[in-house]
Parts: C-alpha cells; structure tokens; sequence
C-alpha cells in the first residue's frame, strides 16, 4: 500500500490517516492528526514548517520515504510524541530541540510573548526576566528573542532540562542575555530581583497523571506533577514571589485546570485571569504590591501545606 506514496502531501495524508485510525492523543503542540503529521514528514525532510504550498508536489527518496514511514510507525506503536521522534518543535515562532530531558514545548504563554504581554507590560519598563521551571528553555528564550534588550533568566530544579536548555540557549545564539540556573524554584537567583516572572510550573494533579494518555508517559513525571491538587509548587512560589520582584514587578503563572483550587485557596488575591484568543486558559497574572498585601494569608496556607 505504501509503495503508491511519492509526495510529501501523500506522506502527510498518509500520517494523518494512521495517526486518526490509531486514535492518538494530540497534546503536545498539534491538537490534530493533520499538523501532527506535518510537523513529522516535513521536519523529517529538514524543512520549515511554512513551505510555499508547490513543495508539497515534491516526491521522496527512497532513503527519506523509509525514514518518514518508520518515523510514523514509531508514533503509533510507541505513542512517542512528534517533537521526540524528530527532536525538534516550534514555540511562538522560533525552533527548538527537544528530547525527553525536557517536557515538550507547548503553553499559551507563547501568545503572551509574541503579542509584547500586551497590556500588562505596556507601562512597565523590563530589564531583568525570569523564566521559572523552564524546563527545555523556550518560554524564557523566546522571551529574550522578542526582547533584545532585556536580561533573561532560565531556573530548573532539573540538571537533565538544564542540558538542553543550554543547548537552546546556544541554538538560537542568546548566549549573551540568557542564564540557565540549577534551582529549587528561587534558591538559586536568592541576591536576584526581576521587573518580571514567567513560569509554566508542574501543575497535574496525581489523579490526572494516571489517567493521561500514553504520549505523556515519555515525559519527565517532575515536569507535571505537582500534589494532590497540582498547587504544590505554586504555593511556594506565591509564598516566595514578592522578594525576587521589584517594587514594580508582575508574576506570571501558568496553573492549568488547577486554577479553581487556587481561587478557592486564596479568595482574598486578586489574581487575573488572563484571557487569550481561545479565553481563559488557567494563566494569571498578580502584581508584586498584591503578593505583599496578601502575604499572611498566602505564607499560611504555603506552610499548611508544607506541614501536610
């Protein structure tokens, strides 16, 4: 059947088909079987995702018609996700690589980053960044490549996502404006202050990760989970927050399907919830002035839970 297949779009309908008649889960940057399929065969062939649409006419060697079907069989019979097979993926525009040391790239974050976080940062002047539980890097690269002029920190816990952050960092050559730091959230940049703080943390609840499909299963368990109710980590870094701001400071937090909890947790913080195209996606921002205002109540229910 597969010797009928010459072009790159017979290869991409032919993925698209496998990949529905196999029922894959698509979660890790695609939400369909047909970009799934292209990111694939395209970046199998070493070509950008944004060829004119004549290419896709162009026939495969046999050498690459090989390669792209072991690749697409891989991803049904390993549910390994695209961006590990082809060791590589796109984040607000730019490439990274990507490999299982690291989550997968993937956070509406990125439509924050491309817009200028319009209109939280439209009166506020940023020097100093901080992407925390960076994992693979790209929400802080992409940072420092939207924001020539800023200085960017990149914190993990995890030495293994630290290592391909590095290699981020050197692949998009911003080695001069970003810093990849091993820390325990805030332990190592302790001396450092931030007009601005990013993070996608761990944020999947225990009952949610056993019930994640395989896909997820290749990816580091430290970058998802995050206690019973996913807000382990965020309540640390609510708890911690306000002294690596400055006066004038914005922390920015993705907490995913968690966000109910946390509201219910903190009712008295007047969190934002951010709207995005598609609306509300469990992102909020909070201002430095409301994290001291708050901190009892917050630092209360941060030392409850670290005493449960």
């Amino acid at each position: 059947m597969t010797a009928e297949l010459a072009s790159i779009i017979d290869f991409i309908r032919y993925g698209a088909s496998r990949f529905s008649a196999a029922g894959l889960t698509f979660g890790h940057s695609h939400d369909n079987p047909i970009d799934e399929a292209t990111h694939l065969v395209l970046a199998s062939l070493h070509l950008p995702p944004d060829i004119p649409p004549a290419y896709g006419a162009g026939k495969l060697t046999a050498a690459e018609r090989e390669n792209v079907l072991a690749l697409i069989e891989r991803r049904v019979g390993e549910r390994l996700p695209v961006a590990y097979l082809v060791g590589e993926t796109w984040f607000a525009g730019l490439k990274f690589k990507s490999d299982r040391r690291a989550l997968v790239p993937r956070s509406p974050i990125a439509e924050l980053i491309e817009s200028g976080f319009a209109p939280w940062l439209d009166e506020r002047h940023v020097e100093r960044a901080l992407d925390l539980c960076t994992g693979s890097g790209c929400i802080g690269i992409a940072m420092a490549e939207y924001n020539p002029e800023w200085q960017v920190d990149i914190a993990d816990i995890s030495e293994e996502a630290l290592s391909l952050a590095r290699e981020n960092i050197v692949f998009q050559h911003v080695e001069g404006r970003v810093e990849a730091i091993q820390s325990d959230l805030f332990a190592g940049v302790k001396d450092r202050r931030y007009d601005l703080i990013v993070s996608n943390p761990p944020y999947v609840t225990e009952d949610e990760y056993t019930a994640l499909p395989g896909e997820y299963a290749h990816e580091p368990k430290l970058g998802l989970t995050s206690g019973v109710d996913g807000l382990d980590l965020c309540l640390r870094m609510l708890d911690e927050a306000a002294a690596h701001l400055t006066d004038d400071g914005l922390l920015i937090v993705e907490v995913g399907e968690s966000e109910h909890a946390l509201a219910a947790l903190l009712p008295q913080v007047p969190f934002i919830w951010i709207e995005f195209k598609v609306g509300q996606m469990g992102i909020f921002a909070l201002e430095r002035r409301d994290l001291v205002e708050h901190a009892a109540v917050i630092h209360a229910v941060a030392a409850a839970r670290r005493a449960a």
